[in-house]
C-alpha cells in the first residue's frame, strides 16, 4: 500500500488533526451493544458492528469471519471519527468490527472510583482474552488509537510470547509511546487547546465520581487544573496505582516494552503529530523484529485525512486492513 501523503489543501499537524476530528463528515454505524461485567464488580460496554449476512461470508467455508477489536483514545468513543471510518469499512468488508468502551466512556458512569488510563494492560488482557474464548474459530486482531494504542502496545510488551495465541495482529494508531513527551508536548503551546479539550470531559466525569465517592480527591484542586499533567496528578494516576504523574507517565509508557513485542505490530506515528514530538518516536533498534514501525512525514494525531476536498478517511482503514491481510487474515 501506498505510504500516507497528506492533501495539498491541508496542510500542517494541527490542522490534519482538527479537521479529521471535528470537520470531516463520518459514515453513520449501526451498533449493537453488549454490557460485560468486569472482574472486579464494574462494567464496559462493546460496540459490535457487524452484518448477520455477512458474518459467515471467508475463505474457509463455514468457518467464522475475522473479528477486529478496536480500542479508542482519551475520552474517545466508537462515535470518534477513526472508530466510525474503520467500522464501517470492515463491515463493508464483511468483517466483524467491536468498538471497546474503557469504562466510564460509553455515556453511562462506571461503578468504581477507578476510570481507565493509558497503561491499562491488564484491562487489554482480560479483554481480549474473552474475546478469543468467545471466538475460537476466528482470527482476532486488536486495534488502539492514541491511548488506546499506548495500552495495546503496553500489554503486547508485557504478555511477549504468551500473546500469540489470543490475536493474529496488532496495529497502534497515534500513541503516545513515549508518555513524558507527549505530556509535556501538550502542556505547552497550541497543544494546550488539546489538552484543555480533554480536561472538560474529564473533569465533569471527576466531579460527578465525588458524588458516588466523597473525598476520593480535592474537588477545588480538580475544578483548578489547567494541565494534563495537573490531572493525572490529581485524580489519574492515584486511582490507579501510580504515584504521582511523572511516575504514571513514566511506568506507563509502552516505548521501551516494544522490543519485547512477538505479535505481528504495525505501529503507525505521523512525525508532525501535536501529541508526541519526532525525535520520542522509536528507531527500528528499539523494536523487535515482529514490530513495523510506519512514520509518515504527516497526517498529525489520527488525522490521515486523504483525496481531493472535502477528504476522506479511509487511509487509514485501509492501511490497517493491507497489515492484517498479509497473511494473517484467513
Amino acid at each position: 500500500m501506498a505510504p500516507y501523503r497528506a492533501p495539498g489543501w491541508l496542510p500542517g499537524g494541527h490542522a490534519q488533526t482538527l479537521y479529521a476530528a471535528l470537520l470531516m463528515p463520518r459514515p453513520r454505524v449501526a451498533y449493537r451493544r453488549e454490557r460485560w461485567d468486569t472482574p472486579d464488580g464494574d462494567f464496559i460496554d462493546l460496540d459490535w458492528a457487524e452484518d448477520p449476512s455477512l458474518v459467515t461470508r471467508h475463505s474457509s467455508p463455514g468457518a467464522k469471519a475475522p473479528l477486529v477489536a478496536l480500542f479508542h483514545g482519551l475520552e474517545g468513543s466508537s462515535r470518534s471519527h477513526y472508530s466510525a471510518a474503520l467500522m464501517a469499512t470492515l463491515r463493508g468488508r464483511g468483517i466483524r468490527g467491536v468498538a471497546v468502551h474503557f469504562r466510564g466512556c460509553s455515556g453511562e458512569p462506571n461503578r468504581l472510583p477507578r476510570a481507565y488510563h493509558s497503561g491499562d494492560a491488564r484491562e487489554i488482557d482480560w479483554i481480549l482474552r474473552r474475546l478469543r474464548a468467545q471466538n475460537a474459530d476466528a482470527p482476532l486482531f486488536a486495534v488502539g488509537v492514541s491511548l488506546g494504542g499506548n495500552a495495546l502496545l503496553k500489554w503486547l510488551g508485557e504478555s511477549r510470547e504468551s500473546a500469540i495465541p489470543i490475536v493474529n495482529g496488532a496495529v497502534a494508531i497515534s500513541a503516545p509511546l513515549d508518555l513524558m513527551a507527549a505530556g509535556e508536548a501538550l502542556g505547552q503551546g497550541f497543544s494546550l487547546v488539546y489538552a484543555r479539550n480533554f480536561l472538560k470531559t474529564l473533569k465533569t466525569k471527576s466531579l460527578a465520581k465525588l458524588e458516588q465517592f466523597p473525598g476520593l480527591y480535592d474537588a477545588a484542586a480538580v475544578r483548578n487544573s489547567r494541565t494534563l499533567r495537573q490531572f493525572d496528578d490529581l485524580v489519574t494516576a492515584p486511582l490507579h496505582g501510580y504515584r504521582n504523574t511523572d511516575d504514571y507517565w513514566t511506568r506507563a509508557s509502552s516505548k521501551p516494552g516494544l522490543r519485547n513485542v512477538r505479535v505481528a505490530t504495525l505501529v503507525v506515528n505521523a512525525k508532525n503529530d501535536p501529541f508526541l514530538p519526532a525525535p520520542a518516536l522509536p528507531g527500528p533498534a528499539e523494536v523487535s523484529g515482529a514490530v513495523t514501525l510506519e512514520q509518515p512525514e504527516e497526517g498529525g494525531h489520527v488525522g490521515f485525512v486523504s483525496g481531493a476536498f472535502p477528504g476522506r478517511l479511509d487511509w487509514l482503514p485501509q492501511r490497517v486492513l493491507a497489515f492484517f491481510q498479509q497473511d494473517r487474515m484467513r
